[in-house]
């Protein structure tokens, strides 16, 4: 027995398939065309009146983002630099204008030639190999780097070279009572001092801190008052006791925790005397 099934005709599978469906099936596909149809007519070029309103926006700021053409037209004229050698933006830069420049360091002139950017800590590592001071934390915040400019203690790595230009600059190498130290005689009182106390572990920090020790005992020899002076109600010469000297000595870090040997230092070198 054979058995026969008629195919359907696609017009009548359509039209019974639309029966299952809502009223506005049709009206959403012809709303979808008409929009497509919208869209492409968007993409045409801008009227006048769009122009005018691109460019007020563009007056204002208002464009923050790159069109198409735009990015396309700078992409081309990058690549346009780079086929024909022309220099990058990061060799378009300003060279570094350097200067000849004489430093008064530990008595002695030293005529460089510097980057008037440099900071005083590099010409001293960098150029001149007085390596005494440490760069810590290179902000001004560690005082490993401490100088002396005209007897006054700052922190040379945020101090420019040039402006210690014919200021008297005093380093830990030039510190000691002899050029070339042999015994603990020839150095200073505060440097004899630290070694007599053990006021340092690693070291690092040692040169900074005893710069500013010298510099501290000498301000209070002279008469400078610290917030603790005022404290104390000490405005004439205050006496150098263990927390003026902590206070003094606040801006110098020592990370190996060697501060009572410090304060034990700085004490006995104020009184003239290494013990």
């Amino acid at each position: 027995m054979s058995t026969h099934i008629d195919k359907p005709s696609l017009n009548a599978s359509s039209e019974n398939a639309r029966e299952g469906l809502p009223d506005n099936v049709g009206q959403d596909d012809h709303a979808s065309r008409s929009g497509e149809h919208l869209c492409a007519s968007a993409r045409t070029e801008p009227d006048a009146e769009q122009l005018e309103e691109f460019k007020e926006l563009e007056r204002h700021g208002l464009l923050s983002e790159l069109s198409r053409r735009r990015f396309v037209q700078a992409s081309s004229a990058l690549a346009a630099s780079l086929a024909f050698g022309m220099p990058s933006p990061v060799e378009a830069q300003e060279a570094p204008h350097t200067q000849t420049i004489t430093l008064q360091v530990n008595g002695q002139p030293q005529t460089l030639s510097l980057d008037t950017r440099t900071s005083l800590l590099d010409a001293l590592r960098e150029y001149m190999d007085l390596t005494g001071a440490k760069k810590g934390c290179d902000h001004g915040q560690c005082g490993a780097c401490t100088v002396l400019i005209d007897g006054h203690r700052v922190n040379s790595c945020l101090t420019l070279a040039f402006a210690a230009e014919g200021a008297r600059i005093t380093t830990i190498e030039g510190l000691a009572r002899t050029p070339d130290p042999k015994a603990i005689e020839d150095l200073s009182a505060v440097q004899a001092a630290f070694l007599v106390h053990d006021g340092y572990q690693c070291g690092y920090c040692t040169p900074g801190q005893i710069i500013s020790a010298t510099a501290a005992i000498d301000e209070q020899r002279k008469g400078d008052l610290s917030i603790v002076s005022w404290h104390n109600g000490q405005s004439d010469r205050p006496e150098l006791t263990d927390d003026e000297i902590r206070e003094r000595m606040s801006g110098n870090i020592c990370r190996c925790g060697a501060y009572p040997n410090i304060v034990a230092a700085v004490r006995a070198a104020s009184k003239g005397a290494s013990a």
